[in-house]
């Protein structure tokens, strides 16, 4: 496949997210809690990656591997957790702008780990897509916001461990099947998810039964698609670019808020989406002119060279 290939399965991955927040809005209005939502949502996710995997080519995955990819899901169920922690004290929106600092905390880590500089364009993306998040999240032109520090504490970290997952979805477990790898992560994060929210509506079958429905499609859309594109996507554009890519969530979730929810979304918020996705076309538009310069250089040299 070609990069631009792999970067529209991992944008593909960030919408995925985006629907999440109006079918969590739609089970809380049904009455269920943050516990049976969020075990839902995990529980689901993982049984339909293993389910599949049943049904794929085995490979002998080493106790090493199995180890490292169950580690890497942590983070993957922490982000839920510690972002949900977050709603309790924040407005939505507030919520969704701090969890929005993942973009440039991924190409910080590529700084760190890998040593590589942004360039011009990557910087001009991050400063696009973050002041469309605090566009597109409402938070100048609705007003009522209320900031606690405690939410906001929580928002951060969700931004931090969102990051870390991106980051370790492209480095662990490269030669590991995508699905099979996928189902490792969100093992991982299945356990730390019970380990927070303990499952003890699972005794309940009415209960259980009644949120199967959301926690089917929470669990296809949260838990099961995404770690399993970014395996696929991830190893081949690199972390910084991933997390630029990966918000395509709020664009997405802002407009199943209009279309589902029927909430009413203004000029400013759909401004911010209109920036979010021109943050990402410029940082591929980079990522373009790169590859075709790669391509110009090797066939000049090839030319000289005969």
């Amino acid at each position: 496949m070609k990069k631009w290939h792999y970067a529209l399965i991992v944008f593909l991955g960030g919408c995925c997210y985006g629907i999440l927040s109006t079918f969590v809005k739609l089970a809380y209005s049904a009455g269920y809690s943050v516990t049976e939502v969020t075990g839902g949502q995990y529980l689901f996710g993982t049984l339909i990656t293993w389910i599949l995997v049943l049904f794929t080519k085995k490979k002998n995955v080493t106790r090493s591997q199995t180890l490292k990819l169950l580690l890497s899901g942590i983070p993957f169920g922490l982000t839920g957790a510690f972002y949900y922690h977050s709603l309790q004290t924040l407005n939505a929106s507030l919520a969704i702008i701090l969890l929005f600092q993942f973009i440039w905390i991924g190409t910080l880590f590529e700084l760190i780990i890998y040593k590589r500089k942004p360039n011009k364009e990557k910087l001009i993306s991050i400063f696009i897509l973050l002041v469309g998040s605090i566009l597109a999240g409402g938070i100048i032109f609705e007003g009522g916001i209320e900031l606690s520090w405690q939410g906001t504490i929580w928002g951060l970290l969700s931004a931090l461990t969102f990051a870390t997952f991106i980051f370790l979805s492209g480095s662990v477990g490269k030669d590991t099947p995508p699905l099979l790898k996928s189902a490792f992560l969100s093992t991982g994060a299945l356990v730390v998810v019970f380990l927070i929210y303990p499952p003890i509506y699972l005794m309940d079958l009415p209960t259980l039964a009644g949120v199967a429905q959301y926690g089917f499609i929470l669990g296809l859309f949260g838990v099961f698609l995404p770690p399993l594109l970014y395996s696929i996507g991830m190893p081949h554009i690199g972390p910084g670019l991933g997390t630029i890519l990966t918000a395509s969530e709020l664009p997405v979730a802002v407009s199943m808020s209009a279309l589902v929810l029927g909430e009413s979304v203004g000029w400013s918020r759909w401004m911010g989406v209109i920036l979010i996705l021109s943050g990402i076309m410029v940082s591929n538009v980079r990522q373009s002119k790169a590859k075709t310069n790669q391509v110009y250089d090797l066939e000049n040299s090839n030319t000289h060279h005969f």
